[in-house]
């Protein structure tokens, strides 16, 4: 198989988001363009072996670098594939022809508007709303939209003047229902305006006016018993639950515009640059800036893109930017706040956040301590620590039914598991189910033994709870001198709140960061690690319990049986003699009657 050592940290480093990647041969011309809801499985799966068809195997063959541009959905990824394959005819994709475009809904201009689909949109003072990837969707949607909303669907010439002159009557479609007769001014033209208006709302996604017409109809239907209509009408609400008529891939209220995303660490900057040229994303083209100095990320933006605009001259109407630049120009630079374009800014920016990601896991790869510093700074950032969080321990309490509590206690060291350092606890003073009581048992146990061994202490300790167990741990460690010298934080499981010593309000973390991402991998590690040994708990307790209703069997002797056979089957698998040499003649005489009457 071809060797494709050259492609390996691209594809290693593709996200699992949607998109759309782009081949290029050995002269950098693109010959393959495809979508993914996967970037990473699906172009992945190009390389991991030799395919049945012969045309792919020599595109295969023929790679030679790798672009890709992320995109929110599967059905934005759908579009712009489409597009990128009719602006720049790769050779190895199939030709599209026109017949072969996406549907669009278009409202005419002028008096009494009219709505229909059309293929191909033109600049003609008309709102085009699409495209549609999914035409039985879109049909579903614009038949609800004029039902509720009637409109004319003739060609007449309405215009106030010929409408008072009483030119026309009206036809089929208002004895119908279809229409309501403005051709005979029976509706106003501001009323018809005004379903115009409403019918722009469903289409570009606020459904729901017509949700609750659908699920009003289904009752209705079941009400009278007629289940086929109303499951006609439960298709077309589960249509439009899946329905996205808004696309940031095409937007016909843009016109050309090269738009600028950025984000940045202390060390790089990275810069995403989308060209838009008649609302279609034509080019997508990333940059990463290393920093010298202390550059601000206005210099360093202005720097990428006049290094942009070097590579890819066009004569574009505007800039979209993040923040406000010191550029003199003779075309407007926009920073959006709503809208298409700000849909677009922020496309821009999922790249270059994608980009940093990649960079990130390329150089963690190579320096794995890397990565280590970098999760521990974010840590210390998001928790508001004094320093870098390198050993970390979480405790949590196990209380089934309020016997044999327990308590576990595990250790992460440079945001790693350290499972020879995990600990669990028999709760030994607190009697019945006490969570905070336990807590402080547990704690003051831990480190007062610590600090009688000289043990480095902890630089944070992680509470499994709320207000309740984080101040009784508070207690705990300001009875042993050491409150001030280690943060301590409780989670609560509901909500995921973080807590502090002192604070009413609880602190959120993003869902997403891998600050609460390990949090959470600590509580459940202890939750798991304390569930486990209570069960063992609880199993010995029960073995022993079976062993001490034997005639002259104690506590102690039933755990010596234990600790020397390991299980109560092999105590009962076992011989007189065999025994007798662990508890005596008599206990063994007993123990071996007991389980086997008939010898």
């Amino acid at each position: 198989m071809k060797d494709f050592s050259h492609l390996k940290d691209t594809i290693s480093s593709l996200p699992l988001q949607p998109g759309v990647y782009k081949y290029f041969d050995d002269l950098d011309n693109i010959i393959y363009v495809g979508k993914a809801k996967h970037l990473k499985k699906r172009v992945s799966s190009y390389f991991v072996k030799a395919h049945d068809n012969r045309k792919t195997n020599v595109l295969v063959s023929k790679i030679k670098r790798i672009e890709y541009t992320v995109v929110d959905t599967e059905y934005d990824a759908l579009l712009l594939e489409n597009l990128l394959i009719k602006e720049l005819q790769p050779r190895y994709n199939i030709n599209l022809k026109d017949d072969k475009s996406y549907p669009y809904i278009k409202i005419t201009k002028g008096f009494f508007p009219k709505i229909f689909v059309v293929r191909n949109p033109i600049k003609d003072g008309s709102e085009y709303i699409g495209p549609y990837a999914n035409k039985k969707m879109m049909n579903t949607v614009l038949e609800l939209a004029l039902k509720l909303y009637p409109t004319r669907n003739c060609n007449l010439n309405l215009t106030p003047k010929s409408i008072g002159d009483g030119k026309f009557s009206v036809c089929l479609e208002y004895q119908i229902g279809n229409c309501k007769g403005p051709c005979q001014n029976y509706q106003s033209e501001t009323d018809y305006n005004q379903s115009i208006v409403n019918i722009k709302h469903i289409l570009k996604g606020n459904l729901s006016v017509v949700k609750k017409h659908l699920k009003l109809q289904i009752e209705e239907r079941a009400a009278i018993l007629a289940f086929e209509e109303a499951h006609e009408y439960k298709q077309k609400l589960d249509w439009l639950e899946n329905y996205q008529s808004k696309s940031t891939i095409v937007s016909h209220t843009i016109s050309n515009v090269d738009v600028f995303g950025m984000t940045s660490t202390p060390q790089a900057s990275y810069i995403n640059y989308l060209r838009v040229n008649n609302g279609m994303i034509v080019q997508s083209q990333n940059l990463e800036i290393k920093k010298k100095i202390d550059e601000t990320d206005v210099e360093i933006l202005q720097n990428a893109i006049a290094q942009f605009k070097n590579m890819n001259p066009t004569e574009n109407e505007e800039f979209i930017v993040p923040f406000k630049l010191d550029l003199e120009t003779n075309f407007p630079i926009t920073i959006p706040l709503a809208g298409d374009k700000k849909k677009l800014l922020d496309l821009s920016i999922k790249n270059a956040l994608v980009l940093k990601l990649e960079k990130q896991q390329n150089a963690e790869k190579l320096d794995p301590d890397l990565r280590v510093e970098r999760v521990l700074t974010v840590m210390k950032e998001d928790l508001r620590l004094k320093e870098l969080p390198k050993h970390i321990e979480c405790f949590d309490n196990s209380n089934i039914q309020g016997t044999n509590p327990v308590s576990a206690c595990v250790v992460f060291r440079n945001a790693k598991p350290s499972k020879n350092d995990y600990r669990h606890f028999n709760i030994k003073t607190v009697i019945g189910p006490n969570d905070f009581a336990s807590m402080q048992e547990v704690l003051t146990r831990r480190y007062s033994r610590m600090l009688a061994e000289n043990t480095e202490l902890p630089n944070l300790i992680v509470i499994d709870g709320g207000k309740g167990q984080l101040s009784a741990s508070v207690q705990a460690l300001k009875k042993l001198g050491i409150y001030e010298k280690v943060a301590i934080i409780g989670i609560a499981k509901r909500l995921e709140e973080i807590y502090y010593p002192g604070d009413t309000l609880p602190l959120y973390l993003d869902k997403k960061s891998e600050t609460l991402k390990i949090i959470q991998q600590m509580r459940d590690e202890a939750h798991r690690f304390g569930i486990t040994h209570h069960r063992n708990r609880r199993s010995k307790g029960f073995t022993i319990t079976e062993l001490t209703e034997i005639d002259g069997i104690g506590d102690k002797t039933a755990d010596l049986l234990l600790k020397h056979f390991k299980s109560l089957k092999k105590i009962k698998e076992a011989s007189l003699e065999q025994i007798s040499i662990v508890v005596g003649n008599k206990a063994a005489e007993n123990i071996f009657y007991t389980y086997h009457p008939n010898v």
